[in-house]
């Protein structure tokens, strides 16, 4: 039986595990899937323009499809997207969430729109495994965003690491970051054919009350 589905892509390290371990449950993805942000023109989830989520669909060697929304209209753009999808057969959406249940059950509902199946690769499992599997696997992220009421601001830019990580955790902040503490952009690892060439600004650049980034681009 076709198991044919479309990947829920911020570009960070949690929806590109839950890509590498669908494969291993026998998924066959066919689409990237990310919202933006029309205001902003910078993906809902990691402030990422569009040009780097085609280069990491491209380096994989998968088509990627953007859902582009008002913050009002981000579930129907979402949904509409998953109906198209549908039309194409692909009956099953992966999505990288690990424990907070009210991200499972918006899944479950948008994928029940459009006739799909929600599964979630990464769901319980313990959040500091999730991490040290990620690196294990050889895939290389950066940390491009920070909560700064959570983590300081000297992260940006770092590479993850079991040593970074180590050293988040013993400033009190979560290891996968799974409370928002950061994001991260994906640039090389098993599922890349090639890694994806990013340049990185220097300069933080505050976001709001609590949130900083760096400027990721296409080297």
């Amino acid at each position: 039986m076709s198991k044919s589905c479309f990947v829920s892509w911020s570009g960070g390290k949690d929806s590109c595990l839950a890509f590498y371990k669908a494969i291993e449950q026998g998924y066959d993805p066919k689409k990237l899937l990310t919202m933006f942000s029309i205001e902003h023109a910078i993906s809902s989830a990691h402030r990422l323009q569009e040009s780097i989520l085609k280069a990491q669909a491209s380096a994989i060697g998968i088509e990627h499809s953007s859902g582009k929304a008002l913050f009002d209209d981000y579930e129907a753009v979402f949904v509409s997207n998953l109906k198209r999808f549908k039309e194409q057969g692909i009956d099953y959406g992966i999505f990288g969430d690990i424990d907070l249940e009210e991200h499972k059950q918006w899944e479950e509902n948008v994928c029940e729109q459009a006739s799909m199946r929600a599964v979630l690769p990464l769901w319980h499992s313990n959040r500091k495994v999730i991490v040290s599997k990620f690196l294990s696997l050889g895939f290389k992220a950066k940390i491009i965003v920070v909560n700064t009421t959570m983590i300081n601001v000297k992260y940006l830019g770092q590479d993850l690491s079991d040593a970074l990580i180590k050293e988040i955790e013993e400033h009190g902040a979560d290891a996968c970051g799974e409370n928002g503490e950061y994001h991260t952009v994906v640039y090389d690892g098993p599922l890349f054919q090639k890694p994806v060439e990013l340049k990185y600004g220097n300069k933080v650049i505050p976001v709001g009350e609590k949130w900083a980034q760096i400027e990721v681009s296409i080297r």
